[in-house]
């Protein structure tokens, strides 16, 4: 029959030669605490591969350790333990890691796999309120896990990439993120967004397994620094331009070209939002706005401008590649015979890169999940406190967008996650 240590013991997982010395539970300070204690002369599994030395020893002396565990109920569970030293030879004494001891000081695995959950979801500065512990905790507990998490990745498989920059912080911080965009996930976020970003993705890559030569398909804008890192460091990549940054050159210009005329036609007041917005995401109202000035503006250079921006965008439904240069040659010709400055001046844009635009019919890849993940990341920044530091940021990133596997260095993080 269980006793009630036998019970706890089973409850905690707790397992010879560890026992359950003393619980005690104070209502009033709402807490439960659980002492563990270890039979005498029993051995205990050591290993330090640096050292080259694993095997069983017997405890040298203790030291006594304590972790925040999951609560009981409403009332916080502390763990207390006699954690043994032993006796490796050569005089050196080393700590045995006890089985529930997390990788954070003083939380046990089974608390830092809630944690995990829970940051995932809500702002570190909540939980850690609801948690009752403090914020800096946390953000370790976070760094450290995404750190080792990566130290199990394998990028052997990476083929596709895309690459994007997103801010940081207020000012002009960057980060540049390094997406799989075949797996949909984070794999490399570093500092900065100059052409140096594509090197260390590629030491990056190498240390987890994979090989500069393995990817065929970068996409990416139309930055100079992005260019030349990815010509420098990944020569047999296909630099393919995102479609929506492509469009964004027309966009820009578009909208000058409205600027410019606004003041001499009244009609193109407050209606900017009409040309920057492709015709399918405009409400009733926008379009009836949008109607009128096509009616009564026929000869506006905005309608124009209007007009190639849409006819660009038709391109990409082309069937094949060959009809697809086919098209963008006519619509370069339109678009340079425009007498339209700013919409000739995309085009020649377009024109200088004609070829990673090109690619786009053959490979079909953009960075619309990086924008995805670019919005996951500012709205966790915008709802939070405690993104100042770049490593903390960087954590953040890889947290919400990485999948990380967190099961291969918390063995209950998945049993956890399906609670």
């Amino acid at each position: 029959m269980f006793t009630q240590k036998d019970l706890f013991a089973k409850a905690l997982m707790v397992e010879k030669p560890f026992y359950i010395h003393e619980i005690q539970f104070d209502q009033q300070a709402g807490k439960l605490e659980i002492w563990i204690d270890f039979e005498r002369g029993s051995t205990f599994y050591y290993e330090d591969k640096e050292l080259g030395i694993s095997g069983h020893f017997k405890a040298y002396d203790t030291v006594q350790k304590t972790w925040r565990h999951l609560n009981f109920f409403q009332y916080q569970c502390l763990l207390h333990a006699w954690i043994p030293r032993v006796d490796i030879g050569d005089g050196k004494v080393c700590q045995v890691q006890a089985p529930w001891e997390g990788h954070t000081a003083g939380f046990t695995l089974l608390f830092e796999a809630l944690i995990l959950e829970l940051v995932k979801v809500m702002p570190v500065h909540q939980v850690s309120q609801i948690m009752n512990t403090y914020d800096k905790k946390l953000w370790d507990m976070i760094k450290a896990y995404t750190e080792k998490a990566r130290g199990e990745e394998d990028f052997s498989e990476v083929r596709v990439v895309g690459v994007d920059e997103t801010a940081a912080r207020r000012g002009h911080d960057y980060v540049t993120l390094f997406v799989d965009l075949e797996e949909k996930r984070t794999i490399f976020v570093t500092d900065g967004r100059d052409q140096s970003v594509v090197g260390e993705f590629v030491g990056d890559l190498i240390e987890h397994n994979g090989a500069a030569e393995n990817v065929t398909q970068v996409s990416c804008d139309m930055s100079p620094a992005f260019i030349k890192g990815v010509e420098d460091n990944l020569p047999d990549a296909a630099i393919v331009f995102d479609r929506f940054h492509v469009t964004k050159v027309l966009n820009e210009a578009v909208d000058k070209v409205r600027k410019a005329e606004v003041g001499q036609n009244p009609i193109l007041k407050n209606s900017r939002y009409l040309f920057l917005k492709n015709r399918d995401r405009l409400t009733i109202y926008q379009h009836e706005q949008l109607e009128n000035i096509r009616l009564y503006g026929l000869n506006l250079k905005t309608m124009k401008a209007l007009n190639i921006r849409e006819a660009f965008q038709q391109i990409y439904q082309a069937p094949t590649p060959k009809i697809f240069d086919k098209l963008l040659r006519k619509w370069y010709f339109w678009a340079t015979h425009s007498r339209i400055e700013p919409i000739i001046e995309a085009a020649y844009t377009i024109q200088r890169h004609w070829e990673g635009v090109v690619n786009w019919i053959d490979y079909k890849i953009s960075n619309g999940i990086l924008e995805g993940f670019n919005s996951i990341f500012q709205a966790a920044k915008n709802k939070a406190r405690g993104y100042q530091r770049s490593d903390t940021i960087k954590a953040v990133i890889y947290l919400l967008t990485g999948k990380l596997d967190f099961s291969k260095i918390n063995p209950y993080y998945v049993t956890h996650s399906k609670l």
